[in-house]
């Protein structure tokens, strides 16, 4: 049974959601979307359903840092439960591909990140001893990871008094992918001192598993810390889980080598044919080295372009992915529904273009097109109930079910915010004199243009009146963004100017006043939704104020404010009915994150990384990734990705 930990009560629109969203679950009800405003707790409410439910759930979110920041809170309401999380593992990731106009072949090359790999290891690992599991994943859900019937064969279930010889345990670790090492111990690995076997599965890092034999009967198995050898807990029954999440057994790797072998022979008869020599004498010398490795090891590089013929599925067959360790009843939940989805659209065709090249070439085979991620219609098909999540739901969701549920009151009483319609003639004087009246209040101002033009010359205007300004932009790298986004909350900015002010990382209390310039132009960030989206943040401030700058009012402007307007006079209603006094939201300004070296004399000083030299730079970069880690183990993965973010700059610098 989920069991929510909050000493927060449910409220305002809460309560309704809670029950409807619950209730339709429970009568079988397979799409919903809950409409909910910024800041009105769509995450409490949802952990509020959960608990009402009592079935695994997905939690699918668009970027790694939306993730980090669901798991953080979902692992703090439910503690007692299995809380996963389920994300690339790539910290950098060059796929293989091809140029041809410049015959220039990209290798493969990954960086993974081995906490990630251990969590994903956790992730399907719980999925098969329980029903009490929420995973909070990227879309890196929907790419194929191995049949879960295979990785569910492949378990060891041990019991204490079952009778094994130790090397037949031994055969079997080995059959699971498990490499023997007894020197470096790490996950994925197993090492033997005479009648004691030690594992240490993927899915842990500090805590292995000791078997200990008396001839050839298990007398004991305990859990232990890996670092200081101590004893943890005795055990009469353990399961350990196969080293990888792609695993297959001996007869169906046999099988799948003849069927590559079979459609190396049919593929090489075509190059011939079409007279590419090249190309096949590329194909074949690679793809019987790749042969010769499974047949030795079970495994080769690039294993998963072999996925197909491994899983004995048939050419386009859909792959296995995370959905479907989750089985037949599950809860879906699409956060941002509105940029999820399409992103979710979009993952298929591009790597279908990649792959393709690769083929054509020589350098795969065909069923390489099979390791891919899911199509659209194959990830729909895998869905058994879903809440679309998101302040504005795209037409698609609006689609596809009758069941909206509204959340619109914020528990905090705050009001989304009066938006005004300003004509364009003299709207830079106007602009001035509502920074001035937020200045004077000790309040922010966000000003948002179409290109970067307007964007340079508007910073350049205004810091030759006084007033202080910083532009964000593309080309601003992580750590500059994160500066100027603090040095806004802290004064020493007052105003900020951008392009797109939708990115995430933008949540301002502080701002009170937002000006949009050329609203009524057409686009992406004039769209509806895109306004809507730009007008909440203004919404975490009670005097919370958007100038919409235009001669005319386009339909999209029409849209963002007739649903603005629809939205405050529900919230004042339910403000005056409770007697509710709203107020700012209060928000810790978070400590920065600075690279500074020691100086000759052993002080700290700051500098920019374009002055620094490699040796600083290597310096840097290994008390960063300490930084990383460290943020990454207090799960405070939203820090633990700004990090790695500048990481990867200094990385490209170098």
């Amino acid at each position: 049974m989920f069991k929510l930990h909050t000493k927060y009560e449910p409220k305002g629109d809460q309560v309704e959601a809670i029950k409807k969203i619950a209730f339709n679950v429970e009568n079988g009800v397979g799409e919903q979307v809950l409409l909910g405003a910024t800041g009105t707790g769509k995450t409490f409410t949802m952990s509020n359903v959960i608990t009402n439910i009592n079935k695994p759930v997905l939690v699918l979110a668009h970027n790694k840092t939306l993730a980090g920041q669901l798991y953080s809170e979902f692992k703090e309401f439910f503690p007692e439960n299995r809380v996963e999380y389920f994300i690339s593992y790539y910290d950098y990731y060059q796929p293989e591909a091809y140029v041809p106009s410049r015959d220039l072949y990209i290798e493969k090359d990954a960086q993974t990140n081995d906490e990630i790999d251990e969590m994903r290891h956790s992730a399907t690992a719980s999925l098969l001893e329980r029903d009490d599991v929420i995973v909070v994943a990227s879309v890196s859900c929907i790419y194929g990871i191995g049949d879960p019937e295979d990785y569910k064969n492949a378990t060891l279930t041990l019991r204490q008094g079952d009778i094994f010889e130790r090397d037949e345990i031994l055969m079997k670790l080995v059959d699971m992918l498990f490499e023997r090492n007894d020197t470096d111990f790490k996950r994925g690995t197993y090492r033997v001192k005479g009648d004691v076997v030690e594992i240490l599965p993927t899915y842990q890092k500090s805590t292995g598993i000791r078997l200990e034999f008396f001839d050839d009967e298990i007398e004991r198995i305990r859990s232990f810390d890996v670092v200081s050898g101590e004893i943890l807990e005795d055990y009469s029954v353990v399961t350990i889980f196969p080293a990888t999440q792609f695993v297959t057994n001996k007869d169906k790797l046999e099988e799948g080598i003849k069927r590559i072998e079979a459609e190396l022979e049919e593929r090489l008869a075509y190059f011939d044919k079409e007279g590419k020599v090249v190309e096949a004498e590329r194909l074949k010398q690679r793809t019987n080295y790749d042969i010769e490795m499974l047949r030795e090891i079970g495994s080769c590089k690039g294993v998963e372009n072999y996925s197909r013929h491994l899983s004995l599925r048939q050419a386009g067959e859909t792959p296995s992915t995370l959905m479907d360790f989750f089985g037949d009843d599950y809860l879906l939940i699409v956060d941002e529904s509105h940029v999820t989805l399409p992103q979710v659209r979009g993952m298929y065709n591009g790597d279908k273009a990649r792959k393709q090249t690769l083929v054509d070439y020589g350098f795969r085979l065909p069923s390489a097109m099979d390791n891919r991620p899911l199509d659209f219609d194959e990830f729909n098909e895998k869905i058994n109930q879903v809440v679309y999540v998101s302040a504005t739901p795209g037409d698609y969701e609006f689609g596809r079910t009758d069941h909206v549920i509204e959340q619109i009151i914020r528990p905090t009483g705050l009001l989304d915010p009066v938006v005004e319609v300003c004509p364009k003639e003299g709207q830079i004087d106007d602009m001035v004199t509502e920074i001035h009246k937020r200045i004077d209040n000790n309040e922010r101002t966000l000003i948002t243009t179409l290109t970067i033009k307007m964007s340079e010359d508007l910073t350049s205007y205004l810091k030759e009146m006084g007033i202080k300004v910083a532009y964000l932009h593309s080309e601003i790298d992580s750590l500059e963004r994160i500066e100027i986004i603090r040095d806004l909350r802290l004064g020493v900015y007052d105003v900020l100017v951008g392009i797109n002010l939708l990115r995430e990382g933008l949540d301002l209390p502080e701002v009170s006043f937002i000006g949009i310039l050329d609203a009524d132009k057409q686009g992406f960030l004039r769209s509806a939704r895109s306004l809507i989206q730009t007008i909440g943040r203004a919404a975490r401030n009670a005097s919370g104020h958007v100038k919409l700058y235009a001669d005319r009012i386009s339909d999209g402007m029409k849209e963002a404010i007739d649903e603005t307007n629809r939205r405050r006079e529900i919230q004042k209603a339910h403000n005056l009915k409770f007697g509710i006094t709203p107020e700012t939201i209060k928000k810790d300004i978070r400590d920065s994150i600075r690279i500074k070296i020691e100086s000759l004399q052993d002080e700290q000083q700051a500098k920019k990384i374009s002055e620094m030299d490699k040796a600083e730079k290597h310096a840097m970069v290994d008390d960063l990734e300490k930084d990383m880690r460290k943020a990454a183990k207090d799960l405070d993965f939203e820090k633990a990705a700004e990090i790695r973010d500048i990481i990867l700059e200094i990385k490209a610098s170098m």
